[in-house]
């Protein structure tokens, strides 16, 4: 099978093309930048193919998807800075060209990565399923061009075996986002509770994640899947004082112990996202209204059907997971 993934450059996708082709799979890689794969021999199958470009530009991406019989979609905007239109040019724009690509190229299957944000308006989550994707009520112009981008994902399953994955808080060795923002700003001395951490929330390990998307092409044609949206975890909820704690042990550091009450973490994640579109930095501030809000509300999910939709086990706990973490911290490869 020969499979395009797009947004390899990060953590997921760079993991999910490795594996592709570590199965024999033919895999193609389109991003911005160069992913570090053109060339790679994971597998039986020939090298990785890398396409550079806009995931926006009609052209590109048909070059990119010409000949494929699947694609896992990862390229997106993410994070909290930037306007409406940066937002909308990467994720909905984006997603446009890939089901028009894949529409006018006849690929059969179309693996959409979402995120849990695009059905989320503030509320607890608890044992949750995967509701639809809410363009009105979720947070942001991430999640709300998120949700859209999904929409338009999923209406093109009259066509195409198409599936939305939405993977909750992934992490894993050399992820720079959850477990690279918590040891950074825990070395910095920045990092702390929000009210007493006793929120419930749930992670997905890397390779779990990559073994979900891998399963969701494989099954993107299956009645049980096909025009679905699904959110995946390890399905091992813990509570964010227990999850900080794990990870800053792993990079040796010591467990968060100040306390911040969430209406003061918000306030201040407000404030700070107003100076930082003053200033026009294009890093994520320290903390925002929206960061606050999910370290103090339970996230965790209902798991059975997905697993049993997908023909899908996570294979890697969080003591292993952990373990692997701590291992990777030992040996300095994040240096």
């Amino acid at each position: 099978m020969k499979v395009l993934v797009t947004g390899a450059s990060g953590l997921l996708g760079r993991g999910t093309a490795l594996a592709l082709a570590s199965r024999g799979n033919e895999v193609t890689v389109l991003q911005r930048r160069p992913s570090g794969l053109a060339g790679t021999e994971a597998g039986a199958g020939p090298p990785i193919r890398e396409v550079l470009g806009d995931i926006a530009d009609a052209e590109v991406v048909r070059r990119a998807m010409t000949g494929q019989d699947g694609v896992v979609h990862l390229a997106a905007r993410v994070g909290v800075v930037g306007t409406e239109e940066e937002f909308h040019r990467a994720n909905v724009d984006g997603t446009l060209q890939v089901v028009a690509a894949a529409r006018a190229l006849h690929v059969p299957r179309l693996v959409h990565v979402s995120t849990p944000s695009v059905a989320h308006a503030g509320e607890p989550l608890v044992g949750a399923g995967a509701d639809p994707a809410d363009t009105v009520h979720t947070i942001g112009h991430y999640a709300r061009s998120k949700a859209r981008a999904e929409q338009l994902a999923l209406g093109a399953a009259d066509a195409l075996g198409v599936v939305a994955i939405r993977p909750h808080l992934v992490w894993g060795p050399g992820d720079p986002q959850l477990v690279g923002r918590i040891v950074e700003r825990a070395r910095a001395g920045r990092l702390a509770l929000i009210d007493d951490g006793a929120a419930l929330i749930d992670t997905t390990y890397i390779d779990n994640a990559v073994d979900a998307l891998v399963a969701a092409l494989d099954h993107a044609e299956d009645d049980a899947v096909r025009g679905r949206a699904f959110v995946i975890s390890n399905g091992q909820p813990r509570t964010v004082a227990e999850l900080l704690a794990r990870i800053c042990r792993a990079a040796g550091l010591p467990a968060p112990h100040r306390r911040v009450p969430l209406p003061v973490a918000y306030a201040g994640g407000a404030a700070a996202e107003r100076l930082w579109a003053r200033l026009g930095r294009t890093d994520d501030p320290p903390m925002t209204s929206f960061l606050a809000e999910q370290l103090a509300t339970a996230h965790w999910f209902d798991q059975r059907e997905v697993r049993t939709a997908l023909h899908w086990e996570p294979r890697v706990g969080l003591e292993e997971g952990f373990e692997r973490l701590a291992a990777w911290f030992a040996a300095g490869a994040h240096a």
